[in-house]
């Protein structure tokens, strides 16, 4: 057993509030209600917590936590090697696809062994920021020219070490990419990221989820399922996967990031990528749906009606020019917002919670579109609805994980600030500590194992042009 006293801490109103259940179901009860109490003594065994008092001393033994503590945040949505390219890409004007154009310069420079090196580094600085568990969306699968390597799994064995170097939490997701876009072949630049046809990759990930759970038995890397994009998924192949993807796995996909890929879509199919994915059976609660920028108020009612997750990205998103999606519609229509940190031009859970309400507040002339408490649940439980890995809660509770980030509230920024609304000052830079599954892992932005993250960042990416 282990125990954690806490200065302050965000705890659940109704302190049995259950974990929910695979995709988001419930599992009964009533969800947690982030309150504020101090002198909090959590209580912790094989990573759970098992008992929480408050207003209480810190007895002899226990880890000291000052400041303010938070469950730890899930990141719904990441490319890691996309962190190549930070401060890289501002030279002159573009948009999206010259962007893109970019990124598949720094994608075929990656081998396995740049990549552990880089993905080392990039979880590494998760962990540090508050991150304790990743959804990685995968498409990096083979050599340059196409070819699978030697070892079939090679780059996805790769990032799963990198996750466990880092003591993060892993979804992996293997990404099914076909097409360059619709009707198009893959162009030389995308042919490692695609498999001879729909039927290859559904063997490939049934061998990699073998392999993962061979190799990784503790259940800290897990395996899930995600479709490109419309742009790279044909119809045909849509339905192969709706009749034949394993349904306890999540499935993620790019929707509606650009208007581009609806009008295209519109003239192949006659719907919008939103309407391809209900005609094919394919919008459920264990679909999380990347982006949805672009959205028809039809869409919003579909994604809503089936209790979809929709995984915005607000620092990818503004920094791609891509647009304000229409996230507050989208709640209310009944989907679970969460958040994701994407090509990681910022890596900051508190910056990617108000960047949220900002773009709200840009797009509609209004404020508290998000209140404190909705966005700690997009950057938590909303976040890990759709991993593989523990749930995590937007308080902490009596059987929850324990996976936490301690903010300090005396900061330049943090300063006066009241603890539920830290996510209007805090940034990454006030995480004092981070624990996961019960471990002290970082402190002051030094991983415990691999130190400084900045160090890492800055050796790995010699190696990239």
């Amino acid at each position: 057993m282990n125990a954690f006293w806490c200065e302050t801490a965000i705890v659940a109103g109704n302190s049995s509030a259950p974990d929910a259940g695979p995709f988001g179901a419930p599992d009964g009860g009533r969800p947690a209600v982030p309150e504020v109490a101090t002198g909090v003594r959590l209580e912790t065994t094989d990573g759970r917590i098992t008992a929480i008092e408050t207003d209480i001393r810190p007895q002899p033994g226990d880890t000291t936590l000052m400041g303010v503590t938070f469950p730890a945040a899930a990141n719904a949505h990441s490319h890691a090697f996309h962190r190549i390219l930070r401060g890289r890409t501002h030279a002159g004007r573009g948009d999206f696809w010259v962007w893109r154009e970019q990124m598949y310069r720094s994608a075929s420079e990656l081998t396995p062994e740049k990549y552990e090196k880089l993905a080392t580094a990039v979880f590494a600085e998760m962990v540090v920021t508050g991150f304790s568990s990743v959804a990685e969306f995968h498409y990096v699968h083979h050599q340059p020219d196409g070819e699978a390597y030697p070892e079939p799994h090679a780059m996805e064995l790769a990032l799963a070490r990198a996750a466990m170097s880092t003591g993060i939490r892993l979804t992996l997701l293997d990404t099914l990419y076909l097409t360059g876009g619709i009707g198009t072949p893959l162009s030389p630049e995308q042919a490692r990221f695609g498999d001879a046809g729909v039927e290859a990759w559904l063997d490939r990930l049934l061998s990699l989820r073998t392999a993962i759970a061979k190799e990784f038995p503790s259940g800290s890397v897990g395996v899930g399922a995600a479709l490109h994009s419309v742009r790279a998924v044909p119809e045909e192949a849509l339905k192969v996967v709706a009749k034949h993807l394993p349904r306890d796995l999540p499935l993620h996909i790019h929707l509606s990031e650009q208007p581009a890929e609806n009008s295209a879509c519109m003239e192949a199919y006659g719907t919008t990528p939103t309407g391809l994915l209900e005609r094919h059976g394919l919008l459920s609660s264990r679909l999380s749906a990347v982006h949805s920028t672009h959205l028809t108020e039809h869409d919003i009612s579909l994604l809503g009606g089936a209790s979809t997750t929709v995984v915005m990205c607000p620092s990818t998103e503004a920094d791609l020019a891509d647009g304000i999606g229409p996230a507050r519609e989208l709640c209310d229509a009944g989907a679970t917002i969460a958040l994701g940190t994407d090509q990681h031009a910022v890596i900051d859970p508190w910056v990617e919670m108000r960047t949220l309400e900002h773009g709200e507040r840009l797009g509609s002339g209004q404020r508290g579109r998000f209140s404190p408490g909705e966005l700690l649940h997009a950057a938590t439980e909303g976040a890990a609805r759709s991993m593989v890995t523990p749930i995590a809660s937007s308080a902490l509770h009596i059987g929850g994980i324990c996976d936490l980030m301690v903010i300090d509230p005396s900061s330049t920024r943090t300063a006066g600030s009241k603890p539920l609304q830290l996510a209007f000052s805090a940034t990454a830079s006030d995480v004092t500590h981070v624990v996961i599954d019960g471990e002290l892992i970082a402190a002051h932005g030094v991983h415990a194992r691999l130190g400084s993250p900045g160090s890492l960042l800055a050796e790995a990416l010699t190696e990239f042009s």
